[in-house]
């Protein structure tokens, strides 16, 4: 069983999504052992609780300095013996230490085709209102492994979405998050928790189902 920790930040809509395919069986042999967010409000801790999964509050602005609070973090996530940490919509820089002690078992979705409007400064409607204004004719969303830099890990999965006339960059973050990374990420999950995700080389091999 993949025992799986979920960070979030606010409403939750990947978590739900997650949450939803282990339930329908779609995600197989994982369970979410506890859903972290960085802030008490977060709509994400009510989606848990209504799903009778453990939940917790670890936010920066509780601890003296933010090196506590990584410390904490990662003393909470290695206790809780997990085996992935799934950032979704995590408004937090993952500490190094955190990414040195769980190397390519932190996953993490973003709202376009990386290398394309990814790094820093990236996030939210900035992705989007960026592959507006280039024009582009498709964007969508990338499942990739955290490493020390921004958007720089191993790419897992990735999917296209079409660009219709007059999107706006929250119509455009809506489509991608249902056409790309609601479906996306749950199966990356599932293919790590069957064994069927290698890194080699900074790339990710997925192993081919056999007839």
């Amino acid at each position: 069983m993949l025992r799986v920790a979920v960070l979030v930040s606010g409403g939750g809509t990947n978590l739900q999504a997650i949450i939803d395919r282990i339930e329908d069986g779609t995600i197989k042999n994982t369970e979410i052992v506890m859903v972290i967010s960085n802030n008490k409000n977060a709509k994400a801790l009510q989606r848990a609780e209504k799903h009778h999964i453990p939940s917790m509050c670890i936010s920066p602005k509780d601890f003296e300095s933010r090196a506590v609070f990584n410390q904490t973090l990662l003393k909470t996530l290695m206790d809780l013996n997990v085996d992935l940490i799934v950032l979704a919509g995590f408004m937090v820089v993952i500490p190094p230490e955190m990414i040195q002690n769980f190397r390519n078992r932190i996953i993490n979705v973003h709202p376009s085709l990386i290398p394309s409007f990814c790094g820093t400064g990236y996030y939210g409607l900035r992705v989007h209102e960026a592959a507006l204004a280039r024009g582009v004719k498709v964007s969508g969303a990338t499942v990739h492994f955290v490493d020390e830099g921004t958007d720089t890990g191993p790419i897992i999965l990735q999917k296209a979405v079409e660009i219709k006339t007059g999107d706006t960059p929250e119509i455009l973050q809506r489509r991608i998050m249902e056409q790309a990374e609601w479906q996306i990420m749950p199966k990356a999950i599932d293919l790590i928790a069957a064994g069927k995700v290698k890194v080699e080389d900074g790339r990710v091999i997925i192993e081919e189902e056999t007839a």
